[in-house]
């Protein structure tokens, strides 16, 4: 079990068989159901709640309002404006408004529909661009631009001899965890609270549930459960501060389980976004600008809108060499669902754009579009248009390469025969086409983005290890409070601890707030940051046995580690901080913003039936630096997944939305790749080797969700020869 080995999950197999325990699993005898009462209105004012019916009703034992709330009702990641529960006003369909807690879950349902909410309705702001207008409603005290960010690199009057444009619109995306948000907070007695809960960061929900529930940190204490499923969705508060209210109120543990129609509004989604993009260029095809202004949708609250957009800015112009840019990136309050946080964090939004315009300016200048890109590709030392130089490994060009020497399908291939074929056709089983109107077309993306946190902030974590003997044998326990979401990463703190301390019985206990922050599970950070500070404490543990060595043993002269320790028990705890970053200037953006980047390319191979608008995703290919591969088939897992989830945007995901209301609130409704949708992946892994980090590694979790779907739209244009700028794509986008 070392570093650079295939370890299998220890949850993969109960997993699997249907024994994981999952948050919605958890059950203490007594406990009562949460259930939380809605707003029906995206955007109207609270002129009333009465509870006095539901008071009434069978088996309830409290109902709270914002009245009840002890400390602060606002909370958020970056921007305290969410409240607890609504006051004054809702901003969004679903939020929450009053709680109701009651012996048995139908109970807490039925009696939630009983408070009744008496409602000014107010015209909400649909959409992003209307935020701007200066007749539209102030959604916040603040205005509604959540925040600006602007980029000027290079001359800003630059020309060029050939220019493109084009204006691209992506759709909201869920996160779609097959778990949905549950919990349960058990009150102990004395004042405080101890919440089991599926979350991307104990510390964080730690430091705002105190805030709410004005406690001391150290009575609100936190314990990861099983989780099933992130990417972004878990970052934020949902259920948690509803739960302890309640158990506070009551003096009795309480549970929440969200259905999946409110997991659609218990969580933030994907940002949609609306991008316009130039592109100018000599006539060898080198970029001599891009001019790009980018406008995402966060909805109702800020979440972490602020640092998306800062994303989507500093990426704007792609892993391309880019002497000039003028790059302006807003992000507006509007009653729509909340956004924040999913895989990809704003590098998604605009890859899809810049990759569309390489393709645009490869065809304006008769130029092969991957030529194009590897004229223009950015190598070891080159500078971003926030001004920073990138060092380490930039493999743009060899990435680029490697996935366009795969060798292709032949054609009619991944069509089949008989049964199979009706499966391997645009329109799967349903066995709408025979190949009439089917045409093949090849694209290709890359994409790139930051890993860790940037601008100035504070990213470390914490992890204790602790060597002793059990039955003779040497045993090692790692405690972080790592977010362990089905990213492996409690395999690779066992790997790194038994590589450092060459032994194998390693056990990792479960993530709570007993031990130093770990920091979010997200940014692909947890590999470099927790694997980091697992790898300082071994270090330090390594060597006190060293010194214990040379306290005890003569030169030369060797024992068992067993007998050496005895009945001593090594004890280390270390924080590992990555190298500083810092905050873009506020009126050119640029800065030393990021402290590592991921770069990843992908191809794509498609069959589109351009009579019906149907796609068929024949093949995916992607090449990727990984760094150090600390788990080669956990590496795997995230490019096939990511890859899954970039196919989703591309063609089928979409959160419906209009007026502010979620109008397929459901896995009915929301459509997700399934097996049948997805291709075979074949993939080249890099292990350049970053020499800054652990063991060289990189993170690799975002990356493959950035380019695979912008690489299958660029594989439907290139079939069907129509200038597609709209994800997901969708039928009438293909047809005449």
């Amino acid at each position: 079990m070392k570093v650079g080995e295939s370890v299998r999950r220890p949850d993969g197999e109960p997993k699997v068989r249907g024994e994981f325990v999952y948050s919605s699993d958890l059950h203490v005898d007594g406990m009562l159901w949460g259930a939380t009462v809605r707003s029906p209105h995206p955007y109207a004012r609270i002129m009333s709640i009465d509870t006095t019916e539901a008071r009434a009703m069978p088996g309830v034992v409290a109902i709270l309002t914002h009245e009840d709330v002890p400390g602060q009702n606002l909370y958020g990641l970056e921007i305290h404006d969410q409240p607890v529960l609504a006051f004054d006003l809702v901003r969004y369909w679903g939020e929450a408004v009053a709680l109701v807690a009651a012996e048995h879950p139908e109970q807490a349902r039925r009696a939630a529909e009983k408070v009744r909410i008496e409602y000014q309705v107010l015209e909400p702001i649909s959409h992003a661009e209307d935020a701007l207008s200066p007749d539209a409603p102030q959604l916040h005290p603040n205005g509604n631009i959540t925040r600006r960010v602007n980029i000027r690199h290079g001359e800003q009057s630059a020309h060029a001899e050939v220019v493109v444009r084009g204006e691209y619109e992506i759709g909201m995306q869920d996160q779609a965890p097959l778990g949905p948000e549950s919990g349960l907070a058990i009150p102990d007695g004395e004042g405080g609270v101890d919440l089991h809960i599926a979350t991307q960061w104990l510390h964080i929900d730690q430091a705002q549930l105190a805030g709410v529930l004005n406690l001391p940190r150290e009575k609100v204490r936190l314990t990861m459960a099983g989780i099933g499923g992130a990417f972004g969705a878990r970052e934020d508060l949902s259920m948690q501060a509803h739960a302890c209210l309640l158990a506070l109120r009551t003096g009795r543990p309480v549970k929440i389980s969200y259905s999946r129609p409110e997991s659609f509004v218990g969580h933030v989604h994907r940002h949609p976004g609306r991008l316009t993009y130039e592109h100018g260029a000599n006539r060898d095809g080198k970029l001599v600008y891009v001019r790009a202004r980018i406008l995402l949708d966060g909805g109702a609250y800020a979440s972490s809108s602020t640092a998306v957009i800062a994303n989507a800015a500093c990426f704007a112009a792609g892993p391309y060499v880019c002497p000039n840019a003028t790059i302006d990136g807003i992000v507006v309050y509007t009653n729509n669902p909340p956004c924040g946080a999913m895989r990809g964090f704003g590098s998604v939004q605009n890859c899809y754009a810049h990759e569309a315009q390489m393709d645009k300016l490869a065809a304006a200048l008769g130029i092969d579009p991957v030529e194009l890109r590897l004229r223009n590709a950015m190598e070891t030392g080159s500078e971003m248009i926030t001004g920073q130089v990138i060092d380490g490994p930039v493999p743009v060009a060899e990435l680029l390469r490697r996935v366009r020497a795969f060798p292709l399908p032949a054609p009619g291939e991944g069509r089949g025969e008989g049964q199979r074929e009706q499966t391997s056709m645009p329109g799967g089983v349903s066995n709408t086409t025979h190949g009439e109107g089917v045409k093949r077309g090849v694209g290709y993306a890359v994409g790139f983005k930051n890993i860790g946190y940037s601008e100035g902030f504070d990213d470390y974590s914490t992890a204790r290890v602790r060597l002793f003997v059990v039955d003779g044998k040497p045993r090692v326990e790692v405690h972080s409070a790592a977010a362990e979401v089905g990213q492996g990463l409690v395999t690779v703190q066992a790997q790194i601890a038994a590589t450092e301390l060459g032994v194998d019985d390693v056990v990792v206990l479960n993530a709570n707030t007993n031990v130093g922050s770990a920091g979010s599970s997200s940014a692909s950070r947890q590999t470099y940051i927790t694997g980091g500070a697992v790898r300082a404490a071994a270090a330090a543990v390594r060597e006190r046995v060293a010194e214990l060595t040379r306290a005890e043993l003569a030169e030369g002269e060797s024992v068992s580690l067993a007998t050496l320790l005895g009945d001593a028990v090594i004890d280390e705890t270390r924080v590992f901080r990555p190298r500083k970053t810092h905050h873009l200037d506020p009126e050119t953006g640029q800065a030393q913003a990021h402290m590592q980047f991921a770069f990843a390319a992908h191809r794509a191979v498609v069959d589109v039936d351009t009579e019906l608008g149907l796609v068929k995703v024949v093949e995916l290919a992607t090449a990727q630096d990984v760094g150090k591969a600390i788990n080669p088939l956990a590496v795997q897992g995230q490019l096939e997944g990511g890859a899954a989830q970039g196919l989703g945007l591309a063609v089928m995901e979409e959160i419906q939305v209009k007026d502010g209301v979620i109008r397929n609130p459901s896995f009915t409704d929301y459509l997700l790749p399934t097996i049948l949708d997805m291709p075979p992946l074949k993939m080249d892994i890099l292990e350049l080797g970053d020499p800054n980090s652990p063991y060289g590694l990189k993170g690799v979790g975002e990356p493959p969700t950035i380019s695979s779907g912008p690489a299958i739209v660029a594989a439907i244009r290139a079939a069907t020869g129509r200038d597609i700028n709209r994800v997901p794509v969708r039928p009438h986008d293909i047809t005449p």
